[in-house]
């Protein structure tokens, strides 16, 4: 069977004709776009051209951050401690630079050409990471001449990195006073979890210890901004053609100048005293707590830390054997030996223990009742009364004094004038100290032997040995407190007065006193005030060669603190060679005795006797700061106590004013 077929014309006329209108639709809808861009374009370029070529040109504006000019710390005499100098610093926007791998490049670039160091990269780059992408980073502080130039050079092969002009901080009597007035640096990655980093753009420093770092809201400022040009490198440049595109500037604030009550000519006194030594000298204005010296032996140049010391040259600090980092004056804690006599003298008045003229005889030693173990004596003072003990400070009355008392009564008296406890000075660091008591034994001690408190603690702790420690800070407090018979109390201070950027005003701060210790009458505070005046002024006191030709009157004490124990054997510590081992020096003082103006405390670590190491530093200390620079004391006239006045000392009845 044959399938029949149909077979189909194809239509060529009805195809074309399809073809026709698809193209003319086609062609319209490509007019109608090429009009629709034309027209764009039209209304882009010619009717709104002024519109975008002014908004081109501000595309190429970048806001440039205006960091703040440090304030500056001044002493009370106005003398410039810190300051700020114009340098030159190499900068890295990492926008600019590129990835991850572009930055890491550009690191290694300043390395091969000898502006960084292998070993600073690390942080380095840590620091860049953690600010903003547009931020520009200090890589390099400080750049010297040759640095700049070896740069300059080189300059063409950075992109985002170059030099920029801020302002520094200078310390121009270098190490002068540097554990008070603290140290700047860069800002580190600690730093920027602290801080505001939008407030601290375009600042490369901030303060570090000190009053640098205490005061460091007010020493900054705030930060301004400007407007800049810059080409598609990021670099400034100058307006291009004549369209003119306004340009804002928002000035910085500059921080506030802190003026300190810090004398700095007797702080220099004080440290060319201490030179050679390692030690502290603390002096403090009785009845406003501000701080005349602190001295801290030895110390460093603050000015490497603003330039950026590499990892070896802090390490070279760090591990020094004599720590310079380390503020003595704060920080130092050693037992304050026979300086807590007078307090115990009084506390021994207060609970009526002994009387003023009661006589006690010291053989050279002393032992406890039931024991044969000798707590010595440094010689045989005979048969003395209470201020005859503390001008010659007799140990063997010390430790009667001690036993009698007892620790409980000890710990409450001397915890009222805040031994053990931190001062409250306003800059940072300061170490607490300690006083040892059988409360305090049952919390530092797990097992329950150490946990016992023995009689030979508290004898030990009534000459200031044993768990006893203070800070020369606290030595200082101690002595204004004395000086002012409990009544005016200040807290230390560093800053004293406030002048606010751009004025010549300056705002003193009122001082923060503290309640007073209400635990003696005038009568017992004249005691011990006649035991230390007796101490500088009596034959037989031990810092009478000190006190030689002085012109007003000195309230001291000595003191020695151990620091090696010797076997009980032994009559003498001069057989220790090993000068680190040696007994630590001690001398507290105020002046005048009838009408205080300056406490002091010298630490001489290491220094063997107080009378001999710490009594002569302290002297002239005082000499700088009561007698000034033009009336040098004269040792040639010395001021030789009256017979009246020692026959007084001698009676029991205080020394006669001299």
């Amino acid at each position: 069977m044959v399938r029949n077929r149909q077979s189909r014309i194809k239509n060529y006329f009805a195809e074309n004709r399809l073809f026709a209108v698809r193209s003319v639709i086609a062609g319209v809808m490509a007019v109608a776009l090429l009009l629709v861009v034309g027209a764009r374009l039209f209304y882009l370029q010619v009717l709104k051209h002024d519109y975008y070529a002014t908004l081109s040109q501000g595309n190429r504006i970048r806001t440039e951050p205006l960091p703040p000019s440090r304030g500056l710390i001044l002493d009370r005499h106005g003398v410039v401690l810190a300051d700020n100098r114009p340098a030159f610093q190499i900068e890295l926007v990492r926008e600019q630079v590129g990835d991850a791998k572009a930055l890491d490049a550009t690191l290694a670039q300043l390395v091969g050409i000898g502006l960084l160091h292998a070993e600073e990269v690390g942080n380095i780059r840590r620091t860049i990471l953690l600010h903003k992408v547009y931020e520009s980073v200090p890589v390099k502080l400080q750049l010297t001449e040759e640095e700049m130039a070896l740069f300059a050079v080189h300059r063409y092969q950075f992109s985002g990195v170059d030099i920029r002009t801020r302002l520094a901080r200078h310390y121009p009597l270098g190490e002068s006073a540097v554990h008070a007035i603290g140290y700047v640096s860069a800002i580190n990655e600690a730093d920027l979890k602290q801080i505001d980093s939008d407030e601290y753009a375009g600042t490369s420093l901030i303060g570090k210890l000190g009053v640098e770092g205490a005061y460091e809201q007010q020493l900054h400022g705030r930060r301004g901004s400007r407007e800049i040009l810059v080409n598609a490198a990021g670099r400034p440049v100058d307006k291009i053609g004549e369209l003119k595109v306004p340009l804002e500037v928002r000035p910085p604030v500059a921080g506030d100048d802190l003026i300190l009550g810090l004398d700095i000519r007797v702080q220099k006194v004080a440290e060319d005293a201490l030179a050679g030594r390692r030690g502290a000298v603390v002096a403090i204005d009785p009845k406003t707590g501000d701080v005349i010296a602190m001295a801290s032996l030895p110390g460093f140049d603050p000015n490497g830390f603003v330039r950026g010391l590499t990892l070896s040259q802090y390490a070279a600090l760090r591990d020094d054997i004599d720590i310079p980092l380390l503020n003595r004056a704060l920080r130092g804690a050693y037992p304050p030996g026979s300086t807590v006599k007078p307090l115990y003298a009084l506390a021994a008045l207060k609970y009526n223990i002994l009387t003023p003229s009661q006589e006690e005889f010291c053989g050279g030693f002393f032992t406890l009742p039931g024991s044969s173990n000798r707590y010595r004596d440094d010689k045989k003072h005979g048969f003395l009364n209470m201020r005859q003990a503390i001008a010659q400070s007799c140990d063997v009355y010390f430790f009667r004094v001690a036993e009698r008392l007892g620790i409980t009564r000890m710990d409450e008296f001397m915890k009222a004038f805040g031994y053990g406890s931190l001062t409250g000075i306003d800059i940072p660091g300061e170490k607490a100290g300690l006083y040892a008591s059988p409360e305090w034994k049952k919390h530092a001690f797990k097992r329950a032997a150490d946990q016992v408190w023995f009689p030979g603690e508290t004898i030990s702790m009534g000459i200031g040995q044993g768990p006893i420690t203070v800070t020369p800070l606290q030595q200082a407090h101690f002595a204004a407190e004395i000086a002012e018979r409990g009544q005016v109390i200040a807290t230390p201070r560093l800053v004293s007065a406030i002048r606010t950027a751009g004025s010549s005003e300056i705002v003193p701060r009122a001082p923060r006193l503290l309640k007073p210790v209400d635990i003696a009458t005038s009568d017992q505070w004249d005691v011990i005030t006649d035991g230390m005046v007796g101490t500088m002024s009596m034959p037989g006191g031990t810092g009478f060669a000190s006190g030689v030709g002085a012109r007003y009157k000195i309230a001291g004490k000595t003191g020695t603190a151990q620091v090696f124990t010797i076997k009980q054997t032994d009559s003498t510590r001069a057989k220790i060679v090993d000068e680190r081992r040696r007994d630590h020096a001690w001398f507290i003082a105020y002046a005048p005795a009838d009408d205080p103006k300056i406490a002091v405390a010298v630490l001489v670590e290491n220094g063997g006797f107080g009378a001999a190491a710490a009594a002569p530093i302290a002297r002239k200390v005082l000499d700088a700061y009561l007698l000034g620079p033009d009336v040098p004391a004269d040792p040639k006239k010395p001021v030789v106590p009256p017979a009246e006045h020692i026959a007084a000392v001698a009676a029991g009845s205080g020394p006669a004013p001299l």
